[in-house]
Formats: C-alpha cells, structure tokens, sequence
C-alpha cells in the first residue's frame, strides 16, 4: 500500500514564496477544489491519502513534498531553503512520526523536498536557488548508513530538480533539456517535453500511472503514444503558487 500525505490549502496561500514566476491572483476555493480533485486522482490509483489540515500561517505548506524526503528506512526531514517554509517542517515530523524514524537537515544546510528525485537506490539532488552543497552533503552522511548514493545535479532556470525532471514509467524519466542534463540520470531512457510546454517535466509516477497537469496537452499526448497512463489534473491555481503535481503529495510505502 502507498501512502500519499496531503495537506489543505492555506487560506493565505496568495503571500507564497515566488521565484521564476509572476505574481498572479490566485482565487482560494478553485485551489482547494483542484487540489481535492488531484487527492481524489492519487485514491483513483489505489493510493491511501492523508489529509493534513490547513497550516494558515504558512502560505506554501500545501507543497508538502519540500519538508520531507521518505525512504524505506527513515523519513529525512528537510530545512528548506525559504525561511517562510521552515515551520512546516515540524508539523510534517509529527504526521510522519506513525511510519518513520526521523533525522534531520540541520542549519546552516539547505535543502528541498522537491530538489531530491529518487531512482532506485540513487537520489538526485538538484543543485538550485534553494538547496545548497551543504543541503546536499548532509543528506548523503544522512542516508548513506541505508545503502543509497546521492549525486549533485545543477539546476538551471527552474524552482526545484522535479520542476524539470521526474519519473514517468520504470525506464523512462521526462525532462525539460533546458532546465537539466538527461545525461545525469543514467540507466534511464529520457523523453522530452513539448518546448512549448517548459513546466511539462513535473509529474507524480505512481501504481503504474502517471498523474499530469491537464495545462501540458502535447507533453501528455507524447506520453500516451509512449503507452504511458496518464491521469490529467487540472492544476491551474496551485501552478501560480510555482507548484507543480509532485510537490502537493509525500509518497511512501507502508512498512511493516
């Protein structure tokens, strides 16, 4: 059984933290009712949900992928890069404490949820505006007790490692070649986004199925003629956020 933590809409999610895009209004209850129909996907695919409450003081913490990284062995709870986010990260500990032993990043490192792509026993760390060396040096002594190997991957142009690259089948990661160099991922074969589409890289690799923003309709049509399944979510609001479909949930297997 896989596991999806979720957390609700902060009622101030319109002061979140913005880097490479704009600031737009974002209207609260088309949010919270696209975010219900994305939980409501994740269940669709046999995934168990979680749903968390609202954090009203902390705009971002729907994106409940940046405050932790869950392995088999341990959940690594992150120190994220914006200070505004940091708060969520104990209120992550606490929902995680049920399925997890916890360690820490710890000050001054930094690091994102959302910059950590996991392949196998291999986790890539972007290397971005919010993770630093030092994010990404004090996870691999974190994680390297339970067998994993980190590599550093640059990061340009995009928020977090995940907004350019993830997995959408067992063989096959989707990139945006502008953002990130498919050559880090090795073993793995890359399909590539529809240039129109930049933000068309971040999707949620779950039971076999692929969960998609509805806004990348010709990244989405090269998938399926791939054979890959894919589940379309309308993401629109969350998206003037600088959230993508990833960040909104934290996967894991049950342990027994």
């Amino acid at each position: 059984m896989i596991i999806a933590i979720t957390r609700a809409v902060s009622r101030s999610i319109a002061e979140c933290e913005l880097t490479h895009v704009a600031r737009t209004p974002i209207t609260l209850d088309v949010a919270r009712q696209q975010h219900a129909e994305y939980e409501h996907a994740l269940e669709s695919l046999g995934v168990r949900v979680v749903r968390l409450p609202e954090l009203p003081e902390c705009p971002d913490a729907v994106f409940v992928e940046d405050a932790a990284l869950v392995l088999d062995e341990i959940a690594v709870l992150t120190r994220p890069g914006a200070a505004s986010r940091r708060p969520e990260v104990d209120a992550m500990a606490d929902a995680l404490a049920p399925f997890r032993r916890e360690v820490r990043i710890e000050a001054p490192a930094t690091l994102d949820g959302g910059d950590v792509l996991r392949l196998g026993r291999t986790l890539y760390a972007g290397r971005s505006a919010r993770t630093t060396a030092e994010g990404i040096a004090a996870l691999r002594t974190l994680v390297a007790p339970y067998g994993y190997e980190v590599r550093e991957v640059p990061v340009a142009g995009a928020l977090h490692l995940k907004t350019a690259v993830t997995q959408v089948s067992p063989d096959w990661i989707l990139v945006n070649p502008h953002w990130v160099d498919a050559s880090h991922f090795e073993g793995y074969d890359a399909l590539t986004i529809d240039p129109e589409e930049p933000f068309a890289a971040n999707a949620v690799f779950v039971n076999g199925a692929v969960i998609h923003s509805t806004a990348f309709p010709r990244t989405q049509a090269m998938l399926r003629a791939h054979g890959v399944r894919v589940v379309g979510v309308n993401a629109s609001e969350l998206a003037k956020a600088e959230g993508g479909v990833t960040c909104c949930s934290l996967l894991f297997d049950v342990v027994n």
